[in-house]
């Protein structure tokens, strides 16, 4: 804690400070780590939703590789320090994206564990059934060990597995058996097309790629229902004060509004939902040891890019939206 503020990237919230640390950040103290700096975001993890890349009243974040591009959200810091190399690892946040795009953007390796591995207490809240912490490091090995440091069980979130997670690098001979799914392919940029072909050529020489396909559920559907019934109920007080309208980004201003008219039929429905699609999911990966897939369809925007442009013409989101519904892991 130490009397730094902790702003969420609002602009309301600039002078905001906590006399307690977050278990992650205890866990990592314990580890031997040190606690450097107090990274930048997008405003409220993007939870009233944003157009561009400077929702956030620091500005928005620069990719160290070219400054004209964008970094990634809404862990837009962390992806940064880490790329330009200011710090050798961070700690993101992800909902829907918040840790895979800054690292897919930055160049960097981000680690979204599975739901429920880290704690989350003292950290933000957007979206109590989706929010996840994760690594995001220069390499897989970094956030491999960064996530023994911080994952188990935590009194003060019921929702922390008290499954043991230990990092250990076993090489028993046997291929990897990766899934791929027939139509990953459509919509991607020229460059984001190459360099994916080119990975699952490198990844061939080891693994076996099969193409597979999921079942036909609303999967993009369910996650954002979820999520916007309940980052209304998170940003309740925030909303209802008039706070939101001292926001940066317009979008963020009146979003909040839109979100509290999703019907308690519906969210209810997104869960059952949720339900389906993990038992369909599993049965599709049973005997796969990852499903690979683009983390974006599109290199980093521009800094002054509208990203719902960025975005257009995606079609299935299997790392953000289906990824994130049913909680599982992923690797940028």
């Amino acid at each position: 804690a130490g009397g730094i503020p902790t702003t969420w990237g609002a602009a309301p919230l600039r002078a905001q400070k906590f006399d307690y640390d977050a278990t992650v950040v205890q866990r990592l103290e314990a580890a031997g780590a040190i606690l450097t700096a107090k990274l930048s975001m997008v405003e409220l993890a993007g939870g009233l939703g944003y157009r561009k890349p400077n929702a956030s009243f620091t500005g928005p974040g620069i990719n160290p590789w070219d400054t004209s591009r964008w970094s990634g959200g809404s862990s837009t810091g962390p992806g940064s320090a880490v790329a330009a190399g200011l710090v050798p690892f961070s700690i993101g946040s992800e909902t829907w994206g918040s840790i895979m795009a800054p690292a897919a953007n930055c160049g960097i390796t981000g680690l979204r564990p599975t739901y429920g591995r880290v704690s989350r207490y003292g950290a933000m809240a957007l979206s109590w059934t989706l929010d996840k912490l994760g690594p995001m490091g220069r390499t897989a090995d970094d956030c491999g060990l960064i996530l023994e440091a911080i994952a188990g069980a935590d009194p003060k979130d019921p929702s922390a597995s008290s499954r043991l997670f230990q990092y250990t690098v076993v090489d028993d001979g046997r291929p990897f058996k990766l899934a791929v799914l027939k139509d990953v392919l459509r919509n991607l940029e020229a460059s984001v097309l190459e360099n994916f072909q080119e990975s699952l050529r490198v990844l061939g020489v080891r693994c076996s790629v099969t193409e597979i396909d999921l079942p036909d559920l609303p999967y993009e559907a369910a996650a954002r229902t979820i999520l916007n019934a309940e980052a209304a109920s998170a940003f309740d007080v925030f909303i209802e004060s008039g706070m939101s309208h001292e926001l940066s980004a317009p979008d963020d201003r009146y979003g909040g509004y839109a979100k509290e008219v999703v019907l308690a039929k519906d969210y209810l429905r997104a869960l059952r939902i949720r339900g389906l699609a993990a038992r369909a999911v599993d049965d599709s990966l049973a005997g796969f040891d990852a499903l690979v897939a683009p983390t974006r369809r599109n290199v980093a925007s521009g800094i002054d890019e509208e990203l719902r442009a960025a975005f257009r013409g995606v079609s299935s989101d299997v790392i953000g939206g289906m990824g994130n519904l049913i909680g599982l892991p992923g690797v940028s």
